[in-house]
């Protein structure tokens, strides 16, 4: 029982999901490039299990090139719950920020806008089936966009932390604000992730790539 729950801890946290916390005194490296659409990059270092604290950098993309927007800031991430059963793992996280946004629109050229964060995530794992929510947002006084994500994922077997982990996952996301109107993007996407470092990436019906990447370190 103790070997197997020992397994268990090592082959969940943190890495059959994009997580904004991985342990204590770690760093956690997320990237995201999307096509039109959404690029992403987050650097976070957590103090504690339940919280950490970095920079976060995020361009948004409409898809008939209408606008942009470019918001960098500063980002805190609270572990809100943390479910630690026999087989499996469940997760609240919530985040708030503060960034600077410049782009363009209908309106012109932009910059130095104060735009707020914020979000939360939920998701549940074992080791052969994965399941999340998300919602994250910005908000200023020239715009507001929302981007929600649900995902849900199969391992064809299950791993150890040391082994090469293989998920099939089908993603569905929504934007607000115009990015990719009256439409719900969805990809079905090939994960990989060994020990500390995570790939995913998939292409949706409309040829838009879709890639993601963490290490946590």
């Amino acid at each position: 029982m103790r070997k197997s729950a020992l397994l268990l801890a090592l082959a969940l946290p943190g890495f059959a999901s994009a997580k904004p916390i991985a342990f204590a005194d770690g760093w956690t490296v997320m990237a995201e490039y999307g096509t039109n659409t959404m690029r992403e990059a987050q650097v976070f270092y957590a103090p504690a299990y339940w919280w950490s604290g970095g920079l976060a950098a995020t361009k948004l993309i409409a898809d008939d090139k209408s606008f942009e927007r470019e918001m960098a800031g500063v980002q805190a991430n609270y572990l809100v719950k943390r479910w630690n059963l026999p087989a499996a793992q469940g997760n609240v996280f919530a985040w708030a920020g503060l960034a600077s946004a410049r782009g363009y629109d209908a309106g012109g050229t932009f910059s130095g806008v104060a735009t707020a964060r914020y979000g939360a995530q939920a998701d549940y794992e074992t080791r052969r089936i994965y399941m999340s929510a998300k919602t994250d947002w910005w908000q200023s006084s020239r715009f507001t966009h929302g981007v929600s994500t649900v995902q849900l994922g199969i391992a064809p077997f299950e791993h150890d932390y040391e082994d090469l982990a293989v998920w099939f996952v089908v993603q569905a996301r929504r934007y607000t604000g115009g990015i990719l109107p009256n439409e719900t993007e969805v990809i079905p996407m090939l994960r990989l992730f060994k020990g500390n470092f995570w790939i995913e990436g998939g292409v949706d019906r409309e040829r838009r790539l879709q890639l993601m990447v963490m290490m946590n370190f």
